[in-house]
């Protein structure tokens, strides 16, 4: 239960601050990347000690979670102001997301969860437990460089040129990168506290991984 409601609030905070393009050194970013790769952490436990399914049915609650979201802010933002308030415009801006964006935000979260979740449990049970280091690392490459490209591609095509689109991708990418081995110590530590008190090491020997599957939630 901690799991979830950790990974659905790492991916309410970066939708909000993913409308902010954040420059590190020369390079652009969205600013969710601050916060967004620790929901790929949470994913990697989940799928870790409790396997596929388990972390199947995280990814749909948080997906519900950010449609919720979506829908209430977007209630708000048409409910009238008070007279006296005028913050309306810097509150649409901020929680207004265009349809694109909320579209290009549910694809690449999606793509890149179920990616990060099946790089996990399959690369397990093909090394029998081995190379938790590696398979963390590997499944974020995997996850977070789909999402990167479906979300950059969708919300800025058009917007911003290629060259920019391209240089954004590769810098969420290695951001990601760097930030899963820099708390790899935290997360393997965390994975092994987990498995003790669970008392749970899940092998999806047999398991489908039809992410559709909602019979199996």
């Amino acid at each position: 239960m901690l799991a979830a409601i950790l990974f659905a609030s790492c991916l309410l905070i970066s939708n909000l601050l993913a409308s902010k393009i954040m420059m590190i050194g020369s390079w652009s970013a969205p600013a969710g990347v601050l916060i967004f790769p620790l929901a790929y952490i949470i994913n990697d436990v989940i799928a870790e000690v409790w396997g596929f399914r388990k972390a199947r049915l995280i990814i749909w609650a948080g997906f519900g979670v950010n449609i919720l979201a979506v829908a209430f802010f977007s209630l708000a933002i048409v409910v009238p102001e008070a007279p006296f308030w005028n913050g309306q415009k810097a509150f649409a801006t901020v929680l207004g997301n265009t349809p694109r964006l909320v579209l290009a935000s549910l694809l690449a979260y999606l793509s890149g969860s179920f990616l990060n979740a099946y790089v996990m449990s399959r690369f397990k049970v093909l090394t029998q437990g081995k190379g938790f280091s590696l398979r963390a690392i590997f499944s974020t490459l995997v996850g977070e460089g789909a999402d990167s490209c479906i979300f950059i591609s969708i919300s800025f095509w058009g917007v911003f040129p290629l060259k920019t689109l391209l240089v954004m991708m590769l810098t969420q990418a290695i951001i990601k990168t760097v930030y899963e081995i820099l708390v790899l110590p935290l997360t393997i530590w965390t994975v092994k506290q987990v498995k003790r008190i669970e008392g749970s090491d899940a092998y999806d020997y047999k398991v489908s991984y039809n992410p559709f599957l909602l019979k199996q939630l």
